[in-house]
């Protein structure tokens, strides 16, 4: 089966340029890779600045996305929060949070989510059992380190097959574009040879998002958004991949 999974720190819809607070901008970038999931990441919930929005629920029913799950990691003094949010086509048997907090560091986590997919083609009702990771590293190298540690020693994660389908997409905040080779691959993920820019949104430098997969599933194609609108919608690019689940 083929899906196509997008993730995106939204920067709470506020463009990286014009410092704008637009939304249905974010939305309408996501509509235009039209994919079977969202990751996304610094989605603002009841602040001030977005307009006291809950922004996972605007968001998912602009798209058409009838399955969501959020959680906030950081509250804002002046009132509301943010964090990481997951909107799918697929129905959802299973939702967690992972906290990876380093003190005195930031608050952050790691949003699971647990999905029954059906193969396409395969005899009678046959479906895999898919499990999504969205995450938000820390600044720190060091952090992010610990915080990949903690998230490879969590459940239901170190309780998973070698063979079931995961997805670990999101902000890893990778400067330096190793975290993947350092961390992730020995413990059987596959990404990108070569990272791909996805910040500043407009006229990226840095490596700072990635996908990775492991167990039966593999990406066919990784690719960021060129789309003008993306270059004002946040101050980062999406990230789409292909995916095939065998």
């Amino acid at each position: 089966m083929r899906l196509r999974v997008l993730t995106y720190n939204i920067h709470k819809g506020i463009g990286g340029i014009d410092r704008r607070y637009d939304p249905l901008r974010v939305a309408h970038v996501i509509a235009r890779y039209d994919p079977d999931m969202v990751m996304l990441q610094e989605v603002d919930q009841h602040a001030r600045r977005s307009n006291a929005d809950r922004q996972v629920d605007l968001l998912g029913d602009f798209l058409g996305f009838r399955h969501r799950t959020y959680f906030p990691n950081v509250k804002l003094r002046s009132g509301g929060e943010y964090g990481n949010a997951i909107l799918s086509r697929f129905p959802m048997t299973e939702t967690s949070n992972i906290d990876v907090t380093v003190p005195p560091k930031k608050k952050r986590s790691i949003l699971h989510a647990r999905y029954r997919v059906r193969i396409a083609g395969a005899p009678g009702r046959h479906a895999r059992t898919l499990h999504a990771y969205n995450l938000h590293l820390g600044l720190s190298g060091i952090e992010r380190k610990i915080q990949l540690r903690k998230f490879l020693e969590s459940q239901p994660f170190v309780g998973l097959h070698r063979r079931t389908p995961v997805v670990v997409v999101g902000d890893f905040n990778d400067v330096w574009g190793t975290l993947g080779r350092k961390l992730l691959a020995p413990a059987g993920f596959n990404g990108l040879h070569r990272p791909i820019r996805t910040f500043p949104a407009w006229g990226p430098l840095r490596a700072l998002d990635a996908i990775y997969v492991r167990g039966d599933i593999r990406a066919t194609h990784i690719y960021r958004a060129r789309l003008g609108l993306a270059k004002r919608a946040s101050d980062h690019l999406p990230l789409i991949a292909e995916l095939q689940i065998e």
